[in-house]
Parts: C-alpha cells; sequence; structure tokens
C-alpha cells in the first residue's frame, strides 16, 4: 500500500450550536460534542483508508471549556498514528463566536478506528507518511498509547 500524508485525510467539520443541542443554562451537551468528535474522526479515517473504518475505542476525550448556544463548533481531525488494521485520530474542538471571532480550545479526544473490508472484516491501513517535527512527535505519542492500550489488553 502507498504511504500517505497526515494532510491527505485532515478535515476540519464546522456545526452551529443551536439550542437543541444544550442544556437550560445554555452550554452545549458533552454527548453532542462527543458525537461530532466520532463524526469527524470517522470522516479523516475513512479518507485515509479509503474505505470503511468504524470507531473501536476513545482512548482520551478531554473538555476545556463549555460551547454555548449560537457559537461555531469547529472540529479539526487528522490521523496521528497506524497500525496493521487500526488507525488513531487525534480531534481538536474549538469554539468561535461569530459576533467577535473569539476563538477557544473545547476540547480534545484521541480515537482508535478499525479499517473494514467489504465483508465488515478488518483489513490492511496504509502507512502513515509524516513529513514535518510536529507531525513525526505526534505519531511517536500515537505509537506510545498503542502500546499502553495493547499492553492493556493482555493483563
Amino acid at each position: 500500500m502507498r504511504p500517505k500524508t497526515i494532510a491527505e485525510s485532515a478535515v476540519t467539520m464546522c456545526h452551529l450550536m443551536l439550542p437543541q443541542d444544550a442544556n437550560p443554562a445554555g452550554s452545549i451537551h458533552g454527548g453532542v460534542i462527543m458525537k461530532h468528535i466520532d463524526t469527524a474522526g470517522g470522516v479523516a479515517a475513512i479518507r485515509h483508508v479509503r474505505g470503511n473504518a468504524v470507531t473501536a475505542s476513545i482512548d482520551r476525550l478531554d473538555f476545556h471549556i463549555p460551547a454555548k448556544i449560537g457559537e461555531l463548533l469547529i472540529l479539526k481531525a487528522s490521523v496521528n498514528g497506524v497500525g496493521r488494521r487500526s488507525l488513531e485520530v487525534g480531534v481538536r474542538v474549538e469554539t468561535e463566536d461569530l459576533f467577535t471571532g473569539d476563538l477557544r480550545h473545547c476540547a480534545s479526544a484521541y480515537l482508535t478506528f478499525v479499517a473494514l473490508n467489504q465483508e465488515g472484516h478488518p483489513t490492511g491501513v496504509p502507512p502513515l507518511q509524516p513529513e514535518t517535527h510536529d507531525e513525526r512527535r505526534r505519531m511517536r505519542e500515537a505509537n506510545e498509547r498503542r502500546e499502553a492500550r495493547l499492553g492493556g489488553k493482555k493483563g
């Protein structure tokens, strides 16, 4: 399989947060943000494998600040690392105040996806070709998280 760059599968998605997305205090439900994280991560994973990829786990999801009604939720997803049949996608969530343009870091997550063939069985994932120092660092950290995950399954 041809190695792919991180830029080839990276995605930015935006969603306007509306009253149905929020609690009575006007803060967006964590589950709504989680759904958008899973969607953005899935798009990046599918772009990388150019086939089906399904969520296997969310390693970490940290909420930093609440998102509010009327803000734009901006999700930036990219592949951090790959295994033989799985890949890790990092998603950064920001909110934008549309009236002021202020951007705030709302949440971050790491998700693992498994590539599936047309019969629904796990299949190979193209290698990742990092191009920058930051991409190589993110790939190294993704491999460390993968080793920790696999080590946890053996115990």
